[in-house]
């Protein structure tokens, strides 16, 4: 029953992650004006903007004009309704509960930002890792340094990165990698190896399929976004697996 009253909130939640995504990155406000089509500029009513249900019943158009709605709107708040549900299972009702319902949402907002503008802005990205340092401080008050140095760790070592080939990552990968080490402490290397893995093997099945050239940048932050929901769930059971497998046990 809570991984299901989560959930529910967690549409809701994905029907505001929508609205970040769409105007953080053009610097318009997230709280003025109310929900709008893109395409007639029309206000939104309340009946018209229930998570999910509300495109379903208009078959993906505008009341108004008939334009087409983005299944982008669907998809986020499904994706982050289930992200919600699955957290409250696996945490309950806890201090954990609270920093992994933001840290799902800060990952969805930013993979939806690269994907659709190919931007991690830093109007998420900097409130995010203060709000997640002081989330894992108090989840872990004696080791509070461990995310801290984690942070500064990671962001360095994609910085490296970023000189060594300033093609294939940017400024907002290196800070979104310290904000990940702000929430997830030392799984954030974990966290960036996924990511990296998966980047390369979305990006060769894209070239030898002709979708991509071979200099082409891919969003980097999707992958990263990717991985963190990823290590969040499994990165102490992928950890463990790992270590038994170096260690012949």
């Amino acid at each position: 029953m809570i991984a299901v009253v989560v959930g529910l909130f967690g549409l809701v939640i994905g029907s505001f992650l929508n609205v970040v995504i769409h105007r953080v990155p053009i610097r318009q406000s997230i709280v003025w004006p109310s929900s709008r089509c893109p395409s007639c500029g029309e206000r939104i009513k309340s009946f018209d903007n229930l998570p999910v249900l509300s495109y379903l019943v208009l078959r993906g158009r505008c009341r108004n004009c008939k334009a087409r709605i983005s299944p982008r709107y669907p998809l986020v708040e499904a994706l982050t309704g289930l992200l919600f549900a699955l957290a409250a299972y696996e945490f309950g009702l806890s201090l954990a509960l609270v920093w992994a319902l933001v840290l799902i949402s800060v990952l969805v907002a930013l993979a939806g930002t690269d994907l659709e503008h190919r931007l991690l802005p830093n109007a998420i990205v900097a409130p995010a890792a203060v709000v997640g340092l002081a989330l894992s401080a108090a989840r872990d008050p004696g080791g509070w340094w461990v995310y801290l140095v984690s942070a500064v760790a990671v962001a360095a070592g994609l910085f490296a990165l970023a000189l060594a080939y300033p093609g294939g990552m940017g400024m907002g990968d290196v800070k979104m990698g310290g904000m990940l080490g702000a929430f997830l402490g030392s799984y954030a290397a974990l966290a960036v190896f996924v990511g990296a893995l998966v980047g390369a093997v979305v990006g060769g099945v894209l070239m030898v399929t002709g979708a991509i050239q071979r200099r082409s940048a891919l969003p980097f932050g999707v992958f990263l976004a990717l991985a963190g929901v990823f290590t969040l769930f499994l990165g102490q059971e992928m950890w463990g697996w790992y270590l038994r497998l170096i260690g012949g046990t």
